[in-house]
């Protein structure tokens, strides 16, 4: 706990994330940040605590037709099939930027084989600048790889091992919650040698246009984010924190500063932040206002002292006779 008359200047916001420090437990989430240099002109890049870039494969890929985006009630249904620039355009042409600005980088990775992810990795670590690599085993709308990796346990052991001893990066494997006990991945990963998890990817999910009577995404499927998942993440990280040690990287539908405690308080040691940048790409200083404020509030020295702080055990639902 601080001295009362120390609050305003030793609140402190770090994350250890195996043996990567981050200065703060804010992370733009992949997929949501494009490649990070997008957002240069509006955020200070050097500011987060990191971020993860937009999923890449070994090679180009289009992904699917529009339309791939549609808006629910709270959040965002998507399904745009992971396009994007391939791993060596990415270190080429982007990379390099991220470097000058200062960005913690994080890369998601992906596959449609295990040797995929593994070639894929190998070109990332051949190159300065990249700080971890974030396994997609999890993404609900490819039709080769990914989520049948983070659908099976032994799967999901393969990838994580495999990746572990082709690098000397972090290794952060990508968690589904389309599954149904997501603290047994959590517990494969942390086995196979993972250095955190991340969890909730997306809910797989479907739109219908009533009066064409035809899905309003054409890939059909697509996974659901923002604030109406949030209340499923939050329990998924809490059962998660149960089963491992190693950290967590907690996310869906992070829009506060209050929604990103409830997840380190739940078990998370960092947060990712996704759809709601795409309706508030300023929201970063405010959830580092909202978060000192709390700390300082409740005479908390250390973010991380709040990890995994729910205190259950003494929770009593008001309908139980006394």
């Amino acid at each position: 706990m601080l001295n009362a008359q120390c609050y305003d200047s030793l609140v402190d916001l770090s994350a250890q994330i195996g043996p990567l420090t981050l200065k703060n437990p804010l992370i733009a989430a992949s997929g949501c940040f494009g490649y990070g240099v997008e957002y240069k002109e509006a955020v200070d890049l050097a500011s987060l605590g990191a971020v993860c870039v937009k999923g890449l494969f070994l090679h180009e890929r289009e992904g699917h037709r529009p339309p791939r985006i549609v808006e629910t009630p709270a959040g965002m249904l998507n399904a745009i099939g992971l396009q994007g620039i391939g791993v060596h355009r990415f270190v080429r042409e982007h990379l390099p930027a991220l470097r000058d600005l200062g960005a913690t980088t994080i890369v998601n990775v992906c596959g449609s084989t295990l040797d995929e992810y593994v070639e894929v990795t190998k070109v990332l670590s051949d190159h300065e600048g990249v700080a971890a690599v974030e396994l997609n085993i999890s993404c609900p709308n490819i039709k080769a790889g990914g989520i049948q990796f983070g659908c099976s346990l032994t799967g999901a052991h393969d990838v994580v091992a495999l990746v572990k001893r082709a690098t000397a990066l972090p290794v952060i494997p990508k968690l589904t919650p389309n599954v149904t006990d997501v603290a047994s991945f959590a517990r494969v990963a942390q086995e196979a040698g993972a250095d955190a998890v991340s969890l909730v990817n997306t809910f797989l999910a479907m739109a219908i246009d009533v009066e064409t009577r035809r899905p309003k995404l054409s890939n059909v499927l697509g996974g659901l984010s923002g604030p109406a998942i949030r209340p499923i993440a939050v329990r998924m990280v809490w059962e998660c924190r149960q089963a491992v040690t190693i950290p967590i990287l907690g996310m869906g539908g992070i829009a506060s500063g209050t929604d990103a405690l409830e997840f380190i308080i739940a078990g998370a040691n960092a947060v990712q932040v996704g759809t709601a940048n795409f309706f508030d790409p300023l929201i970063w200083n405010k959830l580092v206002a909202d978060i000192e404020d709390y700390l300082r509030r409740h005479r908390i020295e250390r973010l991380s002292d709040l990890v995994g702080g729910v205190e259950v055990s003494a929770f009593e639902p008001a309908w139980i006779d006394s």
